[in-house]
């Protein structure tokens, strides 16, 4: 337990300026330097594009980790990395944390009353983009987790599953823009 924690503080401390650099047994670091560069916003624009009365305010960069409780973390835990290949955090400095791609990352509170969740009683959904989501429903499908397969819209293509604790999960793979110019 206390390496846990003490990984997870470790994780958490450079999670937000630095990133890690995993090979074989050696931890490295490589500190985020980039800027973007200042220009001046279209009028409306300030609060979405993270500046506040003219000054660029410091901006996450990306979701460092998910933390949530289950009935029994340890089978959820594998059913993520056995179904959606989701690794949980590792037990030692050998393993090496889920990697996830970049990409858009969509953050949407929903009122309380909301029914896009499913059930009422949850209060969370996870999101993950997926490159070929008729490959993933055929996968999910083959060891007999339901599948629901929405219409496409402009963003791209989604599918509802649950975890085994009913916890919703949306599946999305982004729309590919269109190269042809």
């Amino acid at each position: 337990m206390l390496f846990l924690r003490r990984q997870l503080l470790r994780t958490l401390s450079f999670a937000f300026g630095s990133s890690f650099i995993l090979s074989g047994k050696q931890l490295g670091l490589a500190a985020q330097t980039a800027t973007q560069p200042k220009v001046s916003p279209p009028a409306g624009a300030a609060v979405r594009d993270g500046i506040a009365g003219g000054t660029e305010i410091e901006k996450v960069t990306g979701i460092g980790g998910f933390f949530f409780r289950a009935k029994d973390p340890k089978a959820l835990g594998s059913w993520y990395q056995q179904h959606l290949g989701v690794s949980v955090i590792p037990t030692s400095y050998e393993e090496s944390p889920w990697q996830q791609e970049a990409g858009p990352t969509a953050f949407a509170p929903f009122p309380e009353t909301s029914k896009y969740f499913g059930d009422a009683q949850k209060v969370w959904m996870l999101n993950f983009r997926v490159r070929d989501l008729d490959k993933m429903a055929a996968q999910l499908g083959a060891a007999g987790i339901e599948i629901k397969i929405y219409p496409p819209d402009p963003t791209g293509r989604f599918a509802r599953v649950h975890d085994p604790e009913g916890n919703p999960i949306e599946l999305w793979q982004p729309k590919v823009p269109d190269t042809k110019g």
